[in-house]
């Protein structure tokens, strides 16, 4: 996908970027690259397929989901900034809370938000499980966003802690997606999640799979959740 086609598919969906946000856009792409030659932030790297697998794929959640107001927005494991920096640059009122364990990928993080002057952010280095038993981050987010961190079984204790009573958990999956949806119900009941809407598409021109599932707090949940690191992944909610 070039940028040209990017700019397209995100106008079908309404999505209408300035110049400035353009400029962004290749700014994230070239400080990817640079840095991605001192750590391992992502091994796509190629300009059409970052702009694809990366920028236009963190995006598809903004087709389903409304951003385009004050939100809070938290995104837990991020990587490189997936999704929650290119929904950024689209939605620059967005409050953007990121996540992530490692110290390194906090300091790429934070040296690019510098270079897209993004402004309402926040980046915190920590295990998942620690901070969702943070009081300062506990169930204070209109929205938790996931892609390609865990399983959703695993997942959903990480990321349902985070979320507001009546905000909502989005977790963007590829082809395994239903099977995982299936495993995770008994824990998403447990943490007080109902599933809202399941969205299925192809990414373009490669036409892989991918789904995208929502999320509505119901219910605050319990407050051994989530359990110590590395808990969630070795015994999920059964």
């Amino acid at each position: 996908m070039n940028k040209d086609q990017f700019l397209v598919a995100l106008q079908e969906h309404g999505i209408e970027l300035s110049e400035k946000q353009q400029r962004q856009f290749d700014i994230y792409f070239n400080q990817l690259v640079e840095w991605n030659e001192k750590m391992n932030l992502t091994a796509i790297t190629d300009e059409p397929d970052v702009y694809l697998k990366h920028f236009y794929d963190s995006i598809s959640a903004a087709f389903y989901i409304d951003f385009d107001k004050k939100t809070t927005l938290c995104d837990v494991g991020a990587g490189a900034g997936f999704p929650s920096i290119p929904i950024k640059i689209c939605y620059p009122e967005l409050e953007l809370t990121i996540v992530d364990s490692l110290n390194k990928r906090i300091g790429f993080l934070e040296h690019l938000a510098k270079e897209l002057e993004l402004e309402n952010v926040n980046f915190v280095h920590s295990r998942a499980e620690d901070f969702g038993q943070n009081k300062q981050y506990r169930e204070k987010f209109d929205i938790v966003t996931a892609r390609a961190v865990a399983r959703l079984s695993v997942l959903s204790e990480l990321c349902v802690p985070l979320v507001k009573k009546g905000g909502q958990f989005i977790a963007m999956k590829g082809a395994a997606a239903k099977d995982e949806l299936i495993d995770a119900e008994k824990p998403l009941a447990v943490l007080g999640a109902k599933i809202k809407e399941k969205h299925s598409f192809l990414l373009p021109i490669e036409e892989s799979e991918r789904n995208i599932f929502v999320f509505t707090k119901v219910k605050n949940t319990p407050g051994k959740y989530p359990r110590k690191p590395g808990i969630p992944n070795k015994a999920p909610i059964q």
